[in-house]
C-alpha cells in the first residue's frame, strides 16, 4: 500500500504535514466533514494538547477547542497555567469530526495517525498533554482507562506525557475532585515542559 514512503522530511514544519494531507479522503470521517480541523499554536511549543477529534463548532470554524469543552480548555491554560493558548499547540488524533461526536473508530484513528506524528516531528514540543481516553490509549499503544493512567508520566516516542480527563469530561461530571486533579496534571506538564529551559 506504500504506507512506508516518507510524506514530508524527516523534520517537517506544519506546512509540510498540512500540505500531505491535502483535501483527505483517507477514511469515511471525510464524508461528513465541513473541513479539516488540523491544529492551532504556536509551531514551537514546548507544551502541546493532544484530544480526540471536532466537533460542532471545531469542524464549522477549522479550530480545534474552539466550542465549550476548548473555551474550558482556554480557561485551564490561560487562567490557570497563566500562559497564552496561543504560545502552547493544539490538536486532534482526527482531523474530521465523528458523527454525532462519537468517538472514532480504529481505523480513523489509524488513517491518521501519520498525520499526528507528523504535527509531533514538527513542533518538537517538549511535553504532551493527552486529552481523554482515545488521545491516551493512542500515545500509549494500548487501550487505557483514563481514570488508571491520569497523573502519571508516560512517554511517547522519547517525549513525556501527561494523560488527564478531557475536558468535556470535566463539563459533564464538574466536581471539584475533578477539576483539581486535570489542574494537577496541567501544573505538572507545564512545569517538565519548562525543565533545563532559559
Amino acid at each position: 500500500m506504500g504506507d512506508e514512503t516518507p510524506l514530508w522530511p524527516a523534520e517537517p514544519s506544519l506546512e509540510q504535514v498540512r500540505e500531505a494531507l491535502g483535501e483527505c479522503t483517507r477514511c469515511g470521517l471525510s464524508e461528513g466533514r465541513t473541513q479539516i480541523v488540523f491544529g492551532d499554536g504556536n509551531p514551537e511549543a514546548d507544551l502541546m494538547f493532544v484530544g480526540e477529534g471536532p466537533g460542532e463548532q471545531e469542524d464549522l470554524r477549522g479550530i480545534p477547542f474552539c466550542g465549550r469543552a476548548g473555551e474550558l480548555l482556554t480557561r485551564m491554560i490561560e487562567g490557570g497555567l497563566e500562559i497564552q493558548r496561543s504560545s502552547v499547540y493544539i490538536c486532534n488524533i482526527v482531523k474530521c469530526r465523528p458523527p454525532r461526536n462519537r468517538t472514532p473508530l480504529a481505523d480513523e484513528v489509524s488513517a491518521c495517525r501519520r498525520f499526528l506524528d507528523g504535527q509531533i516531528d514538527a513542533v518538537r514540543p517538549r511535553t504532551i498533554v493527552a486529552l481523554g481516553k482515545p488521545a491516551t490509549s493512542l500515545l500509549l499503544g494500548r487501550d487505557v482507562a483514563i481514570s488508571r493512567v491520569r497523573g502519571q508520566w508516560h512517554e511517547y516516542r522519547g517525549i513525556p506525557v501527561m494523560p488527564t480527563f478531557h475536558p468535556a469530561f470535566i463539563l459533564r461530571q464538574y466536581t471539584a475532585e475533578n477539576r483539581r486533579l486535570v489542574w494537577e496534571d496541567l501544573k505538572a506538564a507545564l512545569a517538565k515542559s519548562r525543565e533545563s529551559h532559559p
